[in-house]
């Protein structure tokens, strides 16, 4: 009775628990891994990413088969349907054994194969909670509060916690601590770069003569690719950019790409890392390295609450959700998402080439940038969440719906969070040095040269207003709108159509 493996792109985890469920048969146990050209078709994805998901598997393979695992790597322009089907067959499977896609559609579609065998599921060592844990516990919740689950998984995996179980240092949550704008006297260190080794240097030359639609730029690949690779990564981030991390998290900065923050997202959604690992590291750090407070609190409240919340919820929602667009924005995206050179907008163009150049950019580069340029001129959520799906390394379907519709977009009218994330210029201003070079005026509003995210914000605000009312922490806001001359208001209003007309919106 032959049992096979299938290891799916984002599963290259050492603890992947199909694997450990056949430890003492490898000879015996068919492990297939496919390499789907068909696949990628479906979305318009960017070329390091492809790199970075084909190269990791590749080596994988490399690693499975020298440890004695008999492993059917198969590279094809098909989908996975008649592969897999045809693997089943050849090699006489009857149990197939597989870790849970993190991916709901994904799921679905494997659910749907009819393999002629038996398919048994593993839980998703990706990450700590189970979709069936977190709703666990969220059930009797009138609201699914970030802070109250990153509270609880503190306490469940004894996380910065005194010997009492309370908060070290006294408190829960440091974020007040973490909002320093950029000072660039205080600059980051260089990236822990890898040079791409023959494995994945084929893979580079595979994806530059594709003949798909794909996004960004080729010419530099540094991202590591195996699970030492990965190791090294979470060595770097600990010794050489953690102390800053917290108070600079937020920060942005003309040519600084990556900051002080970690880069290690991609390698913990593929499993080459796991997230406990990671935690403890930068957790231990704070005695061992001395380092602040604030920054391993920020870290792990990223990992440990965000991170798994995002995944808790995707998993808990109905699926409608992924429809969700609470404000009825239908415009389509922009061209210049696709193409930098096409914005004068400096933010946009510096956050926007950065992702062309790296398939990166950090949380406050994504949601207060491009989310909240997306946000206040009207973009279809589903066309931004796209968008971000295909351009970032990390970014796959249960990190991307939840956070660009729920959290970026709001599209699910405050099911997630608790206000929608926009803002004027000042707020751009004020974190990052994009205005200094920008040929729009970040201090005007309602004139020619005022910076398009002035009246922008202005304008959703007015067309939202009525909506905007029933959200508490927007009440502020909508008291600004009202002392705003009615004069003044039809002019940024007149600017705000114009400017999506000019940006064929």
């Amino acid at each position: 009775m032959p049992i096979g493996i299938w290891i799916l792109g984002d599963q290259l985890s050492d603890i992947n628990p199909a694997l450990s469920a056949c430890h003492g048969d490898k000879r015996e146990t068919f492990i297939i891994m496919i390499e789907s050209l068909e696949y990628v078709r479906k979305r318009r994805y960017h070329k390091q990413k492809l790199v970075f998901i084909w190269a990791a598997m590749r080596h994988f393979a490399r690693r499975l088969s020298g440890e004695g695992w008999r492993v059917d790597y198969i590279v094809t322009e098909e989908d996975f349907a008649p592969v897999i089907r045809q693997w089943v067959r050849e090699n006489n499977i009857t149990e197939l054994r597989m870790m849970m896609p993190a991916d709901r559609p994904f799921f679905e579609y494997i659910s749907r194969l009819e393999l002629n065998c038996t398919i048994t599921w593993y839980n998703n060592t990706n990450f700590l909670w189970q979709p069936e844990e977190f709703k666990e516990w969220a059930k009797g919740r009138k609201r699914l509060i970030l802070e109250d689950f990153y509270r609880e998984g503190r306490r469940r995996w004894k996380i910065l916690l005194t010997e009492a179980f309370k908060p070290v240092g006294g408190k829960w949550n440091l974020d007040k601590e973490n909002r320093k704008p950029p000072n660039k006297k205080i600059l980051p260190p260089k990236r822990l770069s890898f040079e791409p080794d023959e494995i994945t240097k084929e893979v580079i030359e595979k994806v530059k003569k594709l003949d798909i639609p794909t996004y960004g730029k080729l010419e530099k690949f540094e991202w590591g690719v195996t699970r030492e690779s990965a190791l090294k990564a979470l060595k770097d981030f600990v010794e050489n950019r953690l102390h800053r991390f917290g108070i600079y998290q937020d920060a942005m900065l003309t040519g600084e790409e990556y900051m002080w923050h970690s880069l290690l997202s991609p390698y913990l959604n593929v499993g080459l890392l796991h997230p406990l690992e990671v935690i403890k590291a930068v957790e231990n750090a704070l005695t061992e390295k001395s380092m602040p407070l604030n920054s391993v609190e920020g870290f792990i409240r990223q990992v440990l609450g965000w991170r798994e919340y995002m995944y808790g919820v995707y998993h808990y929602v109905e699926k409608d959700y992924f429809q969700s667009n609470w404000f009825n924005h239908q415009q389509p995206l922009p061209t210049f998402f696709w193409d930098s050179n096409k914005t004068d907008l400096n933010c946009l163009k510096q956050v926007l080439k950065q992702t062309e150049n790296t398939a990166y950019a950090h949380h406050i580069q994504r949601l207060m940038i491009l989310s909240n340029y997306a946000l206040i001129s009207g973009i279809c959520p589903q066309e931004i969440e796209n968008w971000f799906h295909g351009a970032y390394i990390d970014a796959y379907d249960w990190v991307m719906q939840t956070n660009v519709l729920g959290m970026g977009q709001f599209a699910d009218g405050g099911f997630l969070a608790t206000k929608p994330y926009v803002s004027s210029a000042n707020y751009i201003k004020k974190m990052s040095d994009y205005c200094e070079n920008c040929r729009y005026n970040p201090s005007e509003r309602n004139t020619e040269n005022a910076c398009p995210f002035n009246y922008l914000y202005w304008d959703f605000l007015a067309r939202h207003k009525d909506k905007l009312k029933s959200q508490g922490r927007m009440a502020l806001a909508l008291k600004q709108l009202e002392t705003i001359p009615p004069q003044q208001l039809k002019q940024m209003q007149t600017l705000a159509g114009k400017w999506r007309e000019k940006q064929n919106l």
